[in-house]
């Protein structure tokens, strides 16, 4: 029966020894996550339902990568959960993964939305937005080269530049076009913005409503906690407040993140490791997984929580995610360069 979060907090104090006490016992699987353990426990309680495979869950909020590292051969860990494409690149360049061939994996994963040597695969998506005001004319579509177009001036609502959710975007403008056409780009949008970047996504969708932006760039997944009422119902009112599209690059699809996991290394438990990852990857668990945090699944045809369904067909873009990864030092260096944040 999987541990209660208490337990699972108690392992992580706990530190390697009891971990590898209890791998020895019986039948594990041992799961470092960045993410919420209650995010996931659907996932591992169902495993543990159909494998009589015990999932060990510990929380890491900070230094993922370097806590492996530093426990060497001696860790525990079986699988590495996290979230953003970049922290799954993190792990890998620190060395602390090992490369997965399954056919399971390659067929439910698009190619583009895990690594080429298998050392990490997505589970689930997010989409970046356009929240718009319902005022204004109604949006039918929108570009992400829009942004920076002068009609929007003193009317676009966004979070820090320098946060990861807006990296990844600008990372990926910078596979579409090159660096120089990037910092046009931003330059652009600063120029339009209606308030300093700053808040988060929810924030742009409660400053349309407040009046102060006609569109915001925000998550997929905040549209769902928003309406769903989950955040409480200020943030219901803020959801309800705003039409949402799906923008596309001109030569491409929706930009999106993922979360997603890796094997370690020295994962004690390698096998049950791969049965975890090709059990989240089914149709019924890519289902709940993604209903669990509103996101999208990442098994084609997977059912879709009925608030992120009526944001409309995702269109996913095509570049592929290691690419976007490898440019988020010069995306953070070009938002630095035209003082985005300024």
């Amino acid at each position: 029966m999987l541990r209660s979060i208490g337990r699972r907090l108690f392992l992580a104090a706990c530190g390697t020894a009891m971990l590898v006490g209890t791998a020895s016992a019986q039948q594990v699987v041992n799961v470092y996550t960045t993410r919420e353990p209650a995010l996931a426990a659907p996932l591992f309680e169902a495993f543990t339902k159909a494998t009589g495979i015990t999932v060990n869950s510990v929380f890491v909020k900070d230094g993922l990568a370097e806590r492996v590292k530093a426990e060497g051969a001696a860790s525990p860990a079986d699988l590495l959960m996290t979230v953003d494409v970049g922290n799954l690149l993190d792990v890998v360049d620190a060395g602390v993964t090992q490369q997965v061939e399954s056919k399971v994996l390659s067929d439910a994963i698009p190619a583009n939305l895990r690594d080429p040597q298998g050392n990490w695969f997505a589970l689930s998506m997010r989409a970046r937005l356009i929240y718009a005001a319902k005022d204004m004319p109604k949006l039918t579509s929108f570009h992400y080269e829009d942004l920076s177009d002068p009609k929007w001036k003193g009317k676009i609502c966004i979070r820090s530049g320098q946060h990861p959710y807006n990296i990844g975007l600008t990372a990926a403008y910078i596979v579409h076009y090159g660096e120089a056409k990037t910092e046009a780009w931003l330059r652009g949008l600063k120029a339009n913005l209606a308030r300093k970047a700053t808040g988060g996504d929810r924030e742009g969708a409660r400053d349309i409503m407040g009046g102060i932006c006609d569109i915001a760039v925000g998550n997929s997944y905040y549209v769902g906690l928003m309406r769903s009422g989950a955040g409480g119902p200020d943030q219901k009112k803020w959801g309800e407040a705003i039409d949402v599209v799906l923008p596309t690059f001109e030569n491409g699809g929706t930009h999106v993140n993922v979360s997603g996991a890796a094997v370690a290394k020295n994962a004690p438990n390698k096998a049950n490791a791969v049965k975890l990852l090709e059990f989240a990857v089914s149709p019924q668990m890519q289902a709940v997984y993604a209903k669990q945090n509103m996101e999208y699944p990442v098994l084609a045809g997977a059912e879709i929580d009925p608030i992120i369904a009526a944001l409309g067909p995702l269109k996913i873009d095509s570049v592929s995610l290691v690419e976007v990864a490898k440019a988020r030092k010069k995306a953070s260096e070009l938002m630095d360069k035209v003082g985005f944040d300024n």
